[in-house]
């Protein structure tokens, strides 16, 4: 089961963005090793985070069958799932759940290509109808 805020933290992202690009499950290890120099955390920290990503459901593992001090973890929730659940819970945080203030904002802050103002455009056409009820 997931605990009410199953996102990921900022330490929690990088963790989870090592796993994210792994094909297959990691090792606690394995996810120390990659994160060598990226993150300025002791081992046992990423292995606490790890298991937090477990509880929010985010991460699952299973105990190896030669050694049960080892587990092996793999990715429940994707990259995207986790970047709405992430969006969401700015809109709601900032601006009281109203996701078009929200993008709008976010627009207004940023300098935009041509090429990313024509990708916008695609999504917002795509979107069109989906908030209707």
């Amino acid at each position: 089961m997931g605990s009410e805020d199953a996102t990921p933290s900022e330490s929690e992202w990088l963790i989870m963005e090592v796993l994210w690009e792994s094909d297959t499950p990691m090792t606690s290890s394995a996810v120390i090793r990659r994160l060598e120099g990226k993150l300025d955390m002791t081992p046992k920290m990423i292995r606490v985070l790890m298991n937090r990503l477990c509880q929010k459901g985010i991460l699952s593992h299973r105990v190896d069958e030669k050694d049960s001090r080892v587990y092996h973890y793999s990715v429940l929730k994707s990259k995207e799932e986790c970047l709405r659940s992430k969006s969401r819970k700015f809109a709601d945080s900032y601006f009281s759940g109203n996701q078009s203030s929200a993008l709008a904002s976010l627009i207004q802050s940023i300098a935009l290509t041509d090429e990313q103002i024509h990708e916008l455009e695609e999504i917002l056409e795509k979107s069109k109808g989906k908030g209707k009820k």
